[in-house]
């Protein structure tokens, strides 16, 4: 018996990988995040599935049901939003499993930033502009961000940064970046990314908070801050150089 944690992707359902879509058909019990992970997904689950809407439930039940199916001997697809490497919640769930005995693996999915990267139709890494993003958050009603961690201390390198969980406080964003970054610094804000209704705000740091308050973005949406997101007068990667050697 396995649990699968598997990447769900940023929203739409095609953005599956194709060994997930796999997992999930084979695996007799598939717990999900309903508010986030595409109903589309359920589909692929093998008749008489066992389907939990993990939603509403603490570390200690979503535990108890993993461990229900061990008992059981059914593998258990783990359905995460985006990809379980950033912003998962998987690592506790692991810790538990490792004290407990029950094997696991991990399948990744499009994060929320490379689906918006796509979305916007820009690279994040830049040559000669930006060659460092920077993931992070904030910390209200979240988990407290360790020390070192804040937007004044991880900006000073004026890197990419995509902010997630982080909407909702725009303003505060915006006032811990702007001795960084500068008022004319560009910012998207992409809400939903992938999905039906995916929705952009394009703007700077001096007037991207009206704009997303305007746009009524709450949540479900990730802040990319950074010249690269406008920048045209650049070199050429020396990956493609005529400069370079090659065999």
């Amino acid at each position: 018996m396995t649990v699968h944690f598997i990447g769900a992707g940023p929203g739409a359902a095609d953005l599956i990988t194709v060994r997930g879509q796999r997992l999930i058909g084979s695996s007799p019990v598939c717990l999900y995040a309903g508010s986030l992970v595409p109903a589309e997904l359920l589909t692929f689950c093998p008749p008489g599935a066992r389907l939990v809407d993990t939603a509403g439930l603490d570390l200690d039940q979503i535990l108890a049901e993993m461990v229900t199916a061990e008992k059981a001997g059914h593998d258990v697809a783990r359905l995460h939003s985006g990809d379980p490497s950033v912003f998962s919640a998987v690592a506790e769930q692991m810790r538990r499993l490792d004290e407990a005995g029950i094997g696991y693996d991990v399948t990744p999915g499009v994060p929320a930033f490379a689906a918006a990267a796509a979305s916007l139709g820009r690279e994040f890494t830049v040559p000669g502009v930006a060659q460092t993003v920077i993931l992070t958050r904030t910390a209200e009603r979240a988990t407290a961000m360790p020390p070192g961690e804040d937007l004044a201390t991880l900006g000073a390198s004026r890197s990419t940064m995509v902010l997630h969980l982080a909407v909702q406080r725009i303003d505060a964003v915006v006032a811990e970046l702007v001795p960084n970054y500068g008022v004319d610094c560009p910012v998207a804000v992409v809400a939903r990314a992938s999905r039906e209704d995916e929705l952009i705000v394009r703007g700077t740091l001096a007037d991207i908070a009206a704009k997303v308050t305007a746009a009524g973005i709450k949540r479900t949406a990730v802040i990319v801050v950074g010249a690269a997101l406008t920048a045209t007068a650049f070199p050429d990667s020396h990956l493609y150089s005529t400069e370079r050697c090659r065999p």
